[in-house]
């Protein structure tokens, strides 16, 4: 009997993941929004119903997509962190961490797209997505509390009229962390975003050339803005 339960899990498995799979192709090829449990289904030589049997709609496909991707950046993310050679040097931890997010998405441009581009017309994200989420700004947040810690964070500006807002997002974020940082730190995620969209889909086309460059630049300028010095 548990020979039986083994092999239909191996199966399910198999089979959850040749949806996906094929699932990303679409998104590739024709976008989030055009996502359709039907064309899967047809692709893979399954009927309809069958499908459903794994994902009974599709925001429940699309959602698996997206902890996946997300899960996926973060990882990289959290590797990039766990390698850094130096553990006193934050800012070249913080700027390791950035190019790991950036490489990600240059190797998979579509994901990307699919957790940091346009929302989906019809979609809304469940909470089992915020946990993935927030992987990559956790390895940021980490860096700036070792450096805290450490003594090595220098307190960003904070403007008079921002401190309500900054108190607030201090106690939902990083109550450890002085209320500057996590302003600067919010900034700089979004930044980061930025910096990575404008690559991936075109801006920088004809603007900038050696985006290597460019990309290391703008980390460690984010990385100085948040606070993190070399010690």
């Amino acid at each position: 009997m548990t020979t039986i339960r083994g092999a239909r899990e191996r199966a399910r498995i198999e089979v959850t993941a040749a949806i996906k799979d094929e699932a990303r192709r679409q998104l590739a090829a024709e976008g989030a929004a055009k996502l359709s449990l039907r064309a899967v289904a047809r692709e893979l030589g399954m009927v309809s119903s069958a499908l459903y049997r794994y994902f009974p709609s599709r925001d429940d496909l699309l959602t698996a997509l997206i902890v996946d991707a997300y899960d996926a950046v973060g990882a990289a993310a959290e590797t990039a962190l766990a390698a850094a050679r130096d553990p006193h040097d934050h800012p070249a931890r913080w700027t390791a961490v950035c190019s790991a997010v950036r490489i990600w998405a240059l190797a998979h441009p579509h994901e990307y797209a699919l957790i940091y581009g346009s929302p989906v017309p019809g979609y809304t994200a469940p909470q089992d997505t915020v946990g993935p989420a927030s992987r990559v700004g956790l390895a940021l947040i980490s860096i700036s509390r070792a450096a805290h810690r450490s003594g090595g964070l220098a307190l960003p500006p904070l403007a008079e009229e921002l401190r309500p807002e900054a108190h607030r997002l201090t106690a939902d974020i990083a109550p450890d962390l002085p209320p500057a940082v996590v302003v600067a730190l919010v900034a700089a995620w979004s930044q980061l975003s930025g910096l990575i969209s404008f690559e991936l889909f075109g801006q920088f086309n004809r603007v900038v050339e050696d985006r290597d460059a460019f990309f290391g630049h703008a980390a460690a300028r984010l990385a100085h803005e948040v606070g993190l010095r070399h010690r």
